[in-house]
């Protein structure tokens, strides 16, 4: 019998190729000559990438026996995942295998704009000696403000404890309990943009953090403070960056990311004030092999039809089929179930499955839950490995709870979790029908029926006359199309829970003037990472 191929279409350092032994038939292509991985894709069984080889739906047409794409790396970019899932092919990436190259050069950037060590060294290799040009400061007793306080953020945190700073954070998904553990003052991003020396920024990004940093940040910050972003570009509005720098509103940034990569026609690279890196988070020998490594184990799971922890679209083989498209609804509730708990930082979640569905092994649906909760929270990859460990960091209990009897639904799935507040959040949902369509069937004990879609509005309001006209009339006025509504409530005249369908992500302005228009209590804005 004929062993499967695995095609590496870029060079992997050798632990990789040892790492996939030798049960397989190992070829190699250059990813980046098309018509030669067109042509060598088309025996392949697995793919190996890093970032230059484009794994697109052409890729994927050509390649009939694909059953896994491993990208060594973090990032996806260069991977069609939505046509990988549609052609039934497996997409894994080594999701850790950066954090701690990417938490090394955050501090190097630190330390590099504190002692404005390139530009130093730019001039003495120069032949200039400068020495006062370039006074820099002492770490030691500055205070460090880290925008997202996940695992790089955590790491982060560590190493900079060392030079005697006091570290702040602003993580809305963090408990103040987790916060100290980690001996970090938890704070809101004012504040922490008001007393930061050193800020550096480490969220996913998404439409609700894209320019999350722009010109009314970066008027809180002090004159003396600096910036870093090695994260994800676009998070800093570099117009309103470049304001600032030139304005001398801020004393300088570390950037190893952009909005456009390369960022050859940039202003900010031509300002004294700025430290620019292409991009090197994960440029280090050992982050490198690490995800090499990671990826060839994955491949060997994916192909013996094991579970695989890393897979971004799918979680494996050894999921019975009666369980497996409850994966994906289970992904999509934790997401829509990390919007609506954003109020105030998660203690606990209660990852509940209900009906026929506790016969099989259920537990990839805690996974798959816990996924989708913080797919759009942190700033590294999420996958089956590495949201549990999100949880735990997080100080987060959770509990998997099955019961078989499911009253109104053959099986009903349902996200529920206690906030630091006191209040708790839960959303629901199943399968129905030969298509088995994804719908949502309950949020916050208010009982709806409402295929999921890509976005959503969820409001809480006083329930009276005239009210649906109201937010009607400003959703169209404001060029929002509603395509689909559900408004459910437990009696007349009192609270009603209004589930709108949206045909585009909706500015946070439009949601503050509808919510401001009938008085809501909540209005929440889903959209969904497919």
């Amino acid at each position: 019998m004929s062993k499967p191929v695995v095609l590496i279409a870029e060079e992997l350092s050798p632990a990789t190729i040892d790492a996939l032994g030798p049960d397989f038939d190992v070829r190699s292509v250059d990813g980046t000559d098309r018509p030669a991985l067109l042509s060598a894709i088309a025996e392949a069984n697995a793919i190996l990438v890093r970032s230059a080889t484009k794994v697109d739906a052409e890729a994927l047409a050509a390649a009939p026996r694909l059953q896994v794409v491993a990208r060594a790396g973090v990032g996806l970019d260069n991977v069609d995942v939505k046509a990988a899932t549609a052609a039934g092919v497996m997409v894994v990436n080594a999701p850790t295998s950066n954090i701690i190259s990417a938490a090394e050069l955050t501090v190097g950037h630190i330390l590099s704009l504190a002692r404005h060590i390139p530009a130093a060294h730019s001039s003495l290799a120069g032949g200039a000696w400068k020495r006062s040009s370039y006074t820099g400061v002492e770490l030691y007793e500055k205070t460090v403000g880290i925008i997202g306080l996940g695992r790089i953020g955590a790491l982060i945190t560590a190493r900079l404890q060392a030079f005697g700073v006091t570290v702040i954070a602003y993580d809305p998904y963090v408990t103040s309990a987790r916060a100290q553990q980690l001996g970090v003052q938890p704070v809101s991003l004012d504040e922490l943009l008001e007393q930061s020396d050193f800020i550096t920024i480490h969220m996913p990004k998404t439409p609700e953090t894209t320019g999350m940093i722009g010109s009314e940040q970066l008027a809180r910050m002090k004159t003396t403070a600096f910036i870093v972003n090695v994260a994800r570009g676009g998070l800093i509005d570099e117009t309103a960056l470049e304001d600032a720098l030139r304005n001398r509103t801020i004393a300088g940034a570390g950037l190893d990311v952009f909005v456009t990569e390369p960022p050859l026609e940039s202003p900010l690279l031509a300002l004294p004030n700025v430290i620019v890196t292409p991009h090197l988070g994960a440029s280090t020998d050992e982050a490198q092999e690490k995800a090499g490594v990671s990826v060839a184990r994955s491949v060997r799971l994916a192909l013996a039809g094991e579970l695989v922890p890393d897979a971004v679209n799918v979680a494996g083989g050894v999921i019975d089929p009666y369980v497996r498209p409850g994966i994906p609804l289970m992904e999509k509730l934790g997401q829509i179930f990390a919007a609506l708990a954003s109020v105030s930082p998660l203690t606990s979640v209660d990852v509940e499955v209900r009906g026929e569905l506790v016969d099989y092994d259920v537990s990839a649906l805690k996974l798959a839950a816990l996924k989708g909760l913080f797919t759009n929270i942190v700033s590294e990859t999420v996958s089956y490995v590495n949201a549990p460990l999100l949880a735990e960091q997080r100080g987060i209990d959770v509990r998997l709870i099955t019961d078989s009897v499911s009253e109104e639904y053959r099986n009903v799935l349902t996200v529920r979790g206690a906030l630091a507040d006191g209040s708790q959040v839960s959303v629901s949902g199943t399968l129905t029908g030969t298509k088995q369509i994804e719908k949502v069937v309950e949020i916050n004990g208010y009982d709806v029926e409402v295929p999921i879609a890509a976005h959503h509005i969820v409001m809480l309001y006083t329930d009276r006359p005239g009210i649906v006209a109201v937010y009607g009339r400003e959703f169209g006025d404001a060029g929002i199309n509603i395509a689909g509504m559900q408004i459910a409530r437990h009696e007349a005249g009192g609270e009603a829970l209004s589930v709108l369908t949206v045909d585009s992500p909706v500015p946070a302005e439009i949601l503050e003037s509808v919510r401001a228009a009938i008085e809501a209590d909540v209005m929440t804005e889903i959209d969904i990472t497919e």
